[in-house]
């Protein structure tokens, strides 16, 4: 789940082609969706979960918890008190790092109702007032929060062939990838309106299964507001060659659908967004939220070097979270629900 691997890697990623046994050739979505998701052996169903193959703005600080905690309260003052506590609703859960985080952040007496939604079963020790579930609830009111999400929802490829028309990318389980049929109805129809060809050899990651799953998620929401946080792209700075890559034990390697690696691409958060949506980086968000990277100030040194210490360490991790060429420059699609 980091920058994409930019067209030296897509070289690399299509020498694999000629490898392998014959047949069981699959679009990039239904493979995608094989290799993360599949049961046995899916690659989001292990134990050991994202955290051990990728580090999020979750595990970079409590800082990140924290701020997600002071919009939920915001949230929440906006809601019908009449409607009971307001929910937050973490999708795409991971392990629950960060619902349990937010509820450790949130002052004593603010009541919540928290929700992890993932596939994989909940893991021991989690905090026992997070609800565990595969879908979002239906008819809440609160924040729904999708950090990193929308970029694991499996998505078909398509390649611009000699004459510039779109195809279907069709991939092995070893990597070996072939052009398949021209991309067809709705999602030529996505193409053209989001990400058309530039050229023949150039690639598009065709998100309309994310545009559904986040109308979906937002839908579930009676009130308040759903953030979608992810590695984004917007109309006219799409990216020529795609950014399908691999993540395995914290490095990047080639995207291989065998479920032996996370498998992700940039969101087209521009087209995910609904009518009322506000699109902001990270950088931004957070600094709103009231994160700042600003050092504390040298005379604290002398008189509580304890204080300064921590002020300075709190320091250093925002500046991980709101640090341009990195997290900061994340895409925060922010969407209410009235």
């Amino acid at each position: 789940m980091a920058s994409g691997p930019g067209r030296a890697a897509h070289e690399n990623h299509k020498s694999h082609e000629g490898r392998g046994g014959g047949g069981g050739w699959l679009g990039w979505r239904e493979a995608t969706e094989r290799a993360l998701y599949g049961d046995p052996g899916g690659f989001y169903l292990r134990p050991e979960g994202p955290a051990g193959h990728f580090r999020t703005s979750v595990h970079a600080s409590p800082l990140f918890a924290a701020a997600v905690a002071r919009l939920l309260v915001e949230t929440a003052a906006g809601l019908d008190p009449a409607a009971g506590p307001p929910a937050f609703v973490d999708l795409g859960a991971g392990r629950g790092e960060l619902a349990g985080a937010v509820l450790a952040a949130l002052p004593e007496d603010f009541a919540v109702r928290a929700y992890a939604v993932e596939l994989a079963p909940r893991p021991a020790g989690l905090d026992p007032r997070i609800v565990w579930t595969a879908t979002p609830p239906e008819g809440v009111s609160g924040l729904l929060f999708a950090n990193e999400w929308l970029d694991n929802v499996p998505v078909d490829i398509a390649e611009a062939d000699a004459a510039g028309v779109p195809r279907l990318v069709q991939v092995r389980a070893d990597g070996g990838e072939r052009l398949g049929p021209p991309v067809a109805g709705a999602d030529a129809a996505w193409l053209a309106r989001w990400w058309p060809p530039d050229g023949p050899g150039s690639r598009a990651e065709i998100g309309r299964p994310r545009d559904e799953a986040w109308a979906a998620a937002v839908g579930s929401l009676r009130a308040g507001l759903a953030v979608a946080v992810d590695y984004g792209h917007l109309a006219g700075a799409r990216p020529p060659y795609g950014t399908l890559t691999g993540f395995r034990g914290g490095r990047e390697v080639p995207p291989v659908p065998d479920g032996t690696c996370d498998l992700t691409s940039h969101v087209a958060l521009d087209a995910c967004a609904l009518p009322g949506a506000r699109l902001t980086t990270q950088r931004e968000a957070l600094a709103a939220l009231g994160v700042t990277a600003a050092r504390p100030p040298l005379a604290l040194a002398s008189t509580d070097p304890g204080a300064y210490l921590r002020a300075l360490s709190s320091a250093g991790e925002a500046g991980e979270l709101l640090a341009r060429g990195g997290l900061g420059d994340f895409l925060w699609l922010h969407q209410p629900v009235p």
